[in-house]
Formats: structure tokens, sequence, C-alpha cells
């Protein structure tokens, strides 16, 4: 397919990788274009804007930082996109605004999915993401070649939004995962005990866990490089907490997190990796 593909960041920038290995040719926009020119070696081409990258497209694909970066790109995508262009935001974003964007596109002729990712950046460079998807199923279908480039675990949770409530979901747990490893971590150094033993230990038990097996190693290691952004991640929380007000729904553990995540930032590791809380524990 053609594709345009907005955002090459952490994880974008691997997606474009993978897309361009599966035999797409894909023409990228960043907001700063030295920043892509390891992909321009690669053969993806260069757009100056949204809009152009996506005219003649057969697909779009946004991944961004925010809410308001996703409305951006998306009025480019909008003003230029032929009919029937899968138009996809694989940021993690607002499902209300997924549902205003794939109605806009629906009123237009183009088919919108919403399709946030999961598993940082060694899963946009292995192409092992966990993709989960908002839209029609014909949309999806069509874009699962685009999707198949990119992920290993794919799955259409309903329709516009219901990608994003998915990945919502995803980061709640992801939330209090992080919480108890920084706590264990925590509780072993504050008792001397050897912390490469106790990670050994825990991974292999009932206590294993993704950020155990992904994040602790780093955190040893005193790797703080984000494979996701704590700035980002207080984002997504946000937008959980958003959805939960408006439910009446009270989540204490993803309320817990929110607080202390706000603390990693204030102590100036928004921009390090979600690991960056155990340093936080450490620091106390």
């Amino acid at each position: 397919m053609e594709i345009a593909f907005v955002g090459t960041g952490v994880m974008g920038k691997s997606m474009v990788v993978n897309l361009l290995k599966a035999g797409h040719a894909v023409t990228v926009y960043t907001r700063t274009k030295a920043k892509a020119e390891d992909l321009f070696a690669l053969g993806a081409s260069w757009a100056d804007s949204p809009s152009a990258a996506v005219r003649g497209a057969d697909a779009a694909i946004s991944m961004v930082g925010y809410p308001n970066d996703v409305d951006e790109v998306w009025q480019g995508f909008l003003s230029a996109a032929r009919p029937g262009c899968l138009l996809i935001d694989m940021t993690t974003s607002s499902p209300a605004l997924a549902r205003q964007l794939a109605a806009a596109a629906t009123a237009k002729g183009c088919l919108p999915l919403d399709a946030p990712v999961s598993g940082g950046d060694r899963g946009a460079r292995e192409g092992t993401m966990t993709i989960m998807v908002g839209g029609e199923a014909a949309a999806f279908e069509q874009a699962r070649p685009l999707f198949e480039a990119m992920g290993k675990t794919i799955s259409l949770q309903g329709g516009p939004g219901a990608g994003q409530l998915c990945k919502l979901a995803n980061q709640i747990a992801i939330a209090s995962g992080m919480v108890a490893m920084a706590e264990a971590l925590a509780f072993a150094r504050a008792n001397q005990l050897d912390l490469e033993a106790v990670l050994k230990a825990l991974s292999g038990g009932g206590a294993s866990s993704w950020a155990l097996l992904n994040l602790a190693p780093r955190v040893l290691k005193g790797d703080f490089a984000p494979g996701f952004y704590v700035k980002h991640f207080i984002k997504d929380i946000g937008l959980s907490l958003e959805v939960c007000r408006e439910l009446k729904l009270s989540l204490p553990g993803l309320e817990l997190a929110a607080k202390l995540y706000a603390e990693v930032q204030a102590a100036g590791d928004g921009d390090c990796g979600t690991q960056a809380l155990a340093r936080l524990y450490f620091s106390r």
C-alpha cells in the first residue's frame, strides 16, 4: 500500500521500518525532518505536511503525542484524503475524540480506525506490539496487512472509540503493575538484598509481570531512557480518570498511580521512561 505516516518518535520510527520491510511505500511527515533521515535511507519519502503526505495514499497513520496533536494531524488528513482511504490513529488518545474524528472521516467517505498499541520501544522494533482496534469490521480487515507488519496480537474491540477504551484498560493494568514493581524493588533494596537475585526469583514465580521482566532489569542498570515516556503515561492515566469521572467509577489504584507519577514528573523525570517510578521510591 501507499501509506502516509505522521509521528516518527520512539515507537513510530520502528513502526515505519516494519512497514517498509513488509513492502509498503511510506511517506512520512514529522516536525523535525532531520530525525527521519535514517528512514529516508531505507526508502521512505518525505512530505512537508500531513495533508501533503496523505494525497493519493491508500492509508494514513498517526502516531503522535497527545489528543490535540491527533486532532491537528487529522484535520490535514481529512482535507486531502481520497474517498476509501484508511485513516488510522495509533496514538493513545481520547475515546470521545476518536468517535468525533470517525464521524468526520466517514462523512468524507474515508475508513477510520482508532488502533492504539502496547509493547513499548521493544515491541515496536520487533513488530510484536499488541494493537487494539475500534471501527468497522470491513475497514479493520482492509487494514489487517498493515497491522500484521507492526504487531502480533491484533483485535477488533468494537466500534469507533473501542480501541481507545481497551488501551486505557491496558494502561490501568500497567499503572498498578509499575507501582508493584517499584515497591518490590524498594522493599528488597531497603533490606539490603541482592536485587539481581531478587529479580530472578520474582520473575520466575507468581509475581512475574511485564514490568518485572522488561523494565526492572533497566532499573537495576540505572537505565531510565524512555521506551515509553513518563509524560505520555501521565496523559494516558489522565484520559482514564476522565472516563472514570464520566462513569462515576472509582479506581483507587489508578488514582494512586496518578499521584505517584505526578511526583516523578515534578522531580524532573517527565522525559524518562516509566521505570523512573522506581527511582522515586529509591530516593525516599
